[in-house]
């Protein structure tokens, strides 16, 4: 029986994309659904190109319900996997599914962590730290943004004439490179 993933994303999702293409001739993996809080997701296009059912939730549906709960459960989902999405996971999320919920960020945790960072905000923190190094976390999901353990970390040097989009460029290779190999690490811990 193939392990079934489902991928959260807002935006983009650059990291989504690389996972599907990652998975896309696995006779072991299947990504089973896509889902956004945001209708104008770019991910939505990947999802649909890939041919991967996708669902779009707003706040109340999933903080007040168990709506996006029964959906995974019904698709027998092992493993979610956040590709840049935003909000915080609820706690009937995390209880639901503890220790398969997995989330990259794109700096070194602890550093540059936390409510609001994300994306250029955290890239342009460590700028303007003046940091040597910049890098990727994939961690567990807990309760509270970018806090959960750590499974992987990697690094990039920041040169001194590195603008937001080399930094972002040299974090986002790093991010495809390794986070669908990670995502199959941890699917073959996964007991069916």
């Amino acid at each position: 029986m193939k392990k079934r993933i489902a991928i959260f994303a807002s935006g983009s999702g650059s990291n989504a994309q690389k996972i599907m293409e990652h998975f896309k001739k696995s006779t072991e993996v299947e990504i089973a659904l896509v889902l956004t809080n945001n209708p104008d997701a770019y991910v939505l296009q990947r999802a649909d190109n890939f041919e991967i059912p996708s669902h779009v939730f707003d706040r109340h549906e999933f903080y007040q319900t168990d709506n996006i709960i029964d959906l995974l459960k019904n698709l027998e989902i092992d493993l979610i996997v956040l590709a840049g999405f935003l909000w915080l996971i609820p706690k009937n999320l995390i209880v639901e599914y503890p220790g398969r919920i997995v989330n990259i960020h794109p700096a070194i945790l602890p550093k540059f962590g936390g409510k609001g960072m994300y994306g250029d905000n955290v890239h342009n923190a460590v700028m303007e730290a003046g940091e040597a190094e910049g890098g990727i976390t994939i961690h567990y999901v807990d309760e509270n943004y970018d806090e959960g353990e750590y499974i992987y970390q990697a690094k990039y040097r920041i040169d001194k004439g590195d603008n937001l989009e080399m930094v972002k460029f040299k974090g986002q290779q790093l991010e495809h490179l390794h986070y669908p190999r990670i995502v199959e690490t941890l699917l073959k811990k996964i007991k069916k």
